[in-house]
């Protein structure tokens, strides 16, 4: 007869001396978790959720043992704002890449930690469907979480953050940060159900600059999802089968959007060369509008109407994967509705969740356009 690993655990507490001090959490998989009450030791699946960590932990390296490495090598100059303000973090273990084949759980569970946590879906780690990964931690003694800022980005940002908090015994810090959040929210969301203008044809370009052709697309999640928020019709809503995709450049010439918005995963340091769009820490506006420029040369988008008459965008593509996604939302309703959001300033809401809930000053612009 096998015994439980939680009685174990238990068991193991009493004849050791020790006092079990756990409670019960549902996360953002549905699962039931039973997480200690002291938590000393945590891990981080995706390492872009450091800065949602330190929403609750000012100082995110102080209980982080684990970490994988997409945070640096895929925003490296966000990532050095954190790693300057935060020598420790450089000595924070390193346990996979950027993909969930490279994470190494013999690695994660050497560092002997008490919390994992992971993304539910998709992203550049372990997920909920990596049910070995999952029971190996767990096996080791390890609480197994999973937020989601993602699959539905705009309701499980403040479950989770609340969830973490809970976790972390950062109830405050995160009833604080969800009011600032759904206050956000609610400026865009009430004036568009109030008014109900018409949406106009949005064409998201995802990863512009990842490789040579055009023209990837979301339709489902991630940044899909703030743009159906913001008021606009996404193109690829419906003619994608999964999250993403690549749209026939045909089809985009036919369909001739009212408006681009391209996603920058280029920061700052890159050359006149680079063929990505550039946003994000360190960046100057100066950049950003001359990487959007460069942009709307490029074959296809020569030809849409939208770029010609200037109505082409840029919007920092992690937002896909950071709790500050609600600016990104701002921003894209003052492009799509500019009467109905003429008041609306996401550049001082972004600039407000940077000073009330991050370490580490705004620095840099997150978006762009229009070109003049």
């Amino acid at each position: 007869m096998s015994i439980p690993r939680a009685l174990f655990a238990a068991c193991a507490a009493v004849l050791l001396g020790g006092a079990v001090d756990a409670r019960q959490v549902t996360d953002l998989a549905g699962r039931t978790v039973e997480v200690p009450e002291k938590i000393e030791r945590i891990i981080l699946g995706e390492g872009r959720f450091l800065p949602t960590l330190a929403i609750l932990d000012r100082d995110p390296t102080q209980r982080l043992v684990g970490i994988m490495a997409d945070y640096e090598r895929l925003d490296p100059a966000g990532y050095k704002q954190y790693a300057d303000r935060f020598p420790a973090l450089a000595k924070v273990q390193r346990f996979g890449l950027t993909s969930e084949a490279s994470f190494s759980s013999e690695k994660a569970i050497s560092l002997s930690p008490q919390l994992a946590i992971l993304g539910a879906d998709g992203g550049h780690g372990p997920t909920a469907k990596s049910l070995d990964t999952i029971a190996q931690l767990e096996a080791a003694g390890a609480a197994v979480i999973f937020i989601d800022l993602r699959q539905d980005p705009l309701v499980n940002t403040p479950k989770s953050i609340a969830l973490l908090g809970e976790v972390l015994g950062r109830e405050q810090e995160a009833a604080d940060f969800i009011a600032f959040y759904q206050d956000a929210l609610k400026r865009v969301t009430e004036p568009l159900a109030a008014a109900n203008p018409p949406k106009p044809k949005v064409f998201l370009e995802s990863r512009v600059g990842l490789g040579d052709q055009c023209c990837e697309s979301m339709s489902k999640g991630m940044l899909a999802h703030l743009v159906a928020a913001a008021g606009g019709q996404n193109i690829a809503d419906g003619l994608l089968p999964g999250v993403a995709g690549t749209i026939n450049p045909e089809f985009l010439l036919t369909a001739q959007p009212d408006l681009y918005v391209g996603t920058a995963i280029g920061s700052a340091g890159e050359g006149p060369d680079s063929k990505r769009l550039s946003l994000g820490a360190g960046v100057t506006p100066s950049v950003a509008l001359t990487s959007l420029a460069r942009n709307g040369k490029r074959p296809v988008l020569v030809d849409l109407q939208a770029v010609a008459q200037g109505r082409s965008y840029s919007v920092w593509h992690h937002f896909y994967n950071s709790p500050f996604n609600v600016a990104a939302v701002q921003a894209l309703a003052k492009w799509f509705h500019p009467a109905l959001f003429a008041g609306l300033d996401p550049t001082a809401t972004l600039a407000d969740a940077y000073r009330r809930f991050q370490p580490v000053p705004l620095d840099g612009v997150y978006w762009a356009g229009p070109l003049k």
